[in-house]
């Protein structure tokens, strides 16, 4: 796989909320690995807001295991992940595997039934692909990241753009499929 194909989302939605998880469970996904900072929740943020507790529990209640796993402190991760109630894997170290696998073990499912959702292209989405999961790529819930995360959202752009993606708004609403 050429790398610039293994940086390449299977879906661009604008946040997770529009994700399609009758879509997803119809084409066999059973487990969802969710990035926590500026997929799930804003970057250093600790609100929690109905609306993703409610999202959560509806993928919960249509059979879908969920786990978090970011590249977060312990502390923030375990806080954030029990306010959802799901379990958490914290300093992931992505896009290394290890942190996928050990989602995937917690989930009891395998690579081709497992999405990840993340905000990043060079974490969450290369790490998903590297292992044959379906990548999601969400747009970030907010401007404001990690230092390092700041540094690499224009070579991301670069790279949306040589995919020749383009990264959804919030008002779009649906996922588009970039193939």
């Amino acid at each position: 796989m050429r790398f610039l194909e293994c940086l390449r989302p299977r879906l661009l939605v604008p946040a997770v909320f529009d994700i399609d998880l009758d879509g997803l469970w119809r084409q066999g996904i059973r487990g969802l690995i969710l990035d926590l900072d500026n997929t799930l929740v804003a970057w250093g943020s600790d609100f929690v807001s109905d609306r993703l507790i409610a999202w959560v529990s509806g993928a919960r209640v249509r059979g879908f295991r969920l786990c978090v796993s970011a590249n977060a402190r312990a502390g923030r991760v375990k806080q954030m992940a029990g306010r959802l109630g799901i379990p958490g894997i914290a300093n992931a170290g992505k896009p290394r595997r290890q942190a996928f696998q050990r989602a995937l073990q917690i989930m009891g499912t395998g690579p081709g039934e497992t999405a990840v959702v993340g905000d990043q292209l060079f974490t969450d989405i290369l790490g998903g692909n590297r292992l044959g999961l379906f990548t999601i790529l969400v747009v970030p819930l907010t401007s404001r990241d990690f230092v390092w995360t700041r540094i690499v959202r224009h070579p991301e752009r670069l790279v949306l753009r040589a995919l020749g993606l383009t990264r959804p708004t919030r008002a779009e609403g649906a996922g588009t499929h970039p193939g």
